[in-house]
């Protein structure tokens, strides 16, 4: 079956870095785009960032531009946020998300894991 499992995540001050890493199996994961989302307490879930399956096209929330990085390692079926210059409203649980749809979306989710941004 398909899973996602985030890794990486915590406790840094403003200013500073964490890596997000999620692995996957139970799919081909190198056929599939991966993205980051997420969501804020009271807030709505909100994509952060994408990558498509060969990483040729990467797209950001305007919120983290220049300070977000997604990548991904095909081989170790791995996709990784890094997450630079955090502020404290960059604090969220942050959620894994591989969509395996063909003609519609169908969403696989991490369990997801939580970053907090405070001094």
């Amino acid at each position: 079956q398909v899973q996602l499992v985030e890794s990486g995540g915590g406790l840094v001050q403003p200013g500073g870095s964490l890596r997000l890493s999620c692995a996957a199996s139970g799919f081909t994961f190198s056929s599939y785009s991966m993205s980051w989302y997420r969501q804020a307490p009271g807030k709505e879930r909100e994509l952060v960032a994408g990558i498509s399956s060969t990483a040729g096209s990467i797209n950001y929330a305007d919120s983290v531009k220049g300070r977000f990085t997604i990548s991904r390692d095909n081989a170790k079926k791995t996709v990784y946020l890094q997450m630079n210059s955090l502020k404290p409203e960059d604090t969220a649980v942050y959620y894994c998300n591989a969509d395996l749809g063909v003609l519609a979306p169908n969403y696989y989710w991490g369990q997801g894991i939580q970053v907090t941004v405070s001094s």
